[in-house]
């Protein structure tokens, strides 16, 4: 009767055991991403164009800078009155190229809204492949390797990149 109860119990472990076994995948979004020639084209352009308003930023900063030298140059030389006006002319210099850096750089700012109109719909459609394949193969968790970083290793056939490079036609 032991044994019964025992073969039945173990029975229906492994029967409640494998009907919760979950399915994963892995993907590597920066191996799909190199194989997308819209992403490439997009990253140099934005590389293009951020370069371009980084040196006319690092420009306004020289001209701070000369403002600054030459305002200490001239210093035992100026009146109280022309001194805090030269000074408040740097200080609002400071304060229109730190607008210049957010209108560029921000979080608000030109990169990040060409970011928004190039890569996001790029990546959105990366997502859309993997949720479509996730869907039809039954997985529960699709991991990206390349921004996990405690994965260790992975088994190449739980990757499904090669898979989603097709699905996006590439």
């Amino acid at each position: 009767m032991k044994k019964t109860l025992f073969f039945i119990g173990l029975f229906m472990a492994l029967a409640i055991g494998s009907s919760y076994a979950q399915k994963y995948a892995l993907i590597d979004m920066e191996y799909i991403l190199e194989k997308i020639p819209a992403y490439e084209n997009a990253n140099k352009q934005m590389e293009a164009l951020s370069q371009q308003w980084q040196s006319e930023v690092d420009d306004e900063v020289e001209t701070v800078n000369a403002m600054y030298k030459k305002y200490q140059a001239d210093l035992v030389f100026l009146a109280g009155n022309e001194k805090t006006k030269r000074e408040n002319e740097i200080v609002a210099k400071e304060n229109a190229i730190q607008e210049l850096r957010n209108q560029y750089f921000g979080p608000q700012g030109e990169l990040f809204k060409m970011q928004e109109n190039l890569i996001k719909p790029i990546q959105d459609n990366i997502y859309e492949a993997v949720k479509d394949i996730s869907t039809e193969n039954n997985y529960s968790i699709v991991v990206d390797r390349a921004s996990a970083t405690s994965i260790i290793f992975a088994s190449p056939a739980i990757d499904i990149s090669d898979l989603v490079l097709s699905r996006l036609g590439y």
